[in-house]
């Protein structure tokens, strides 16, 4: 069986850590390039959820590996930064899906 596993920064690991999910921690976003290549080869990683800020400071190289490969699944983690207007909410969120689906929604408000 696959398991999730998450890389995230110190602050914000004790919450997955209290919830038994496989947690690792790197201090900066060049640790968590390491951590992250060595999680990518592990046989039993289904879905590696990444601290956002790690993930957009991974090389090119590493990129195209993680778009390539069809398990594990790396998604990013939305850092604790705080979001203050509604258009950059959605552009945020926008961003999320159209990475995790492929392909842009447009978000409207009812």
């Amino acid at each position: 069986m696959f398991k999730l596993t998450i890389l995230t920064d110190p602050d914000t690991a004790t919450g997955f850590k209290l919830s038994g999910v496989d947690t690792y921690i790197a201090n900066d976003p060049m640790e968590a390039r390491k951590v992250l290549n060595t999680l990518i080869n592990e046989d039993t990683t289904g879905i590696i959820a990444i601290n956002e800020e790690f993930l957009n400071a991974v090389d090119d190289r590493t990129r195209q590996k993680i778009d390539n490969l069809y398990r594990p699944i790396v998604v990013p983690l939305p850092v604790k930064k705080k979001v203050m207007l509604a258009e950059e909410r959605r552009a945020y969120l926008s961003r999320l899906i159209r990475r995790a689906v492929g392909f842009d929604l447009t978000l409207r408000r009812k």
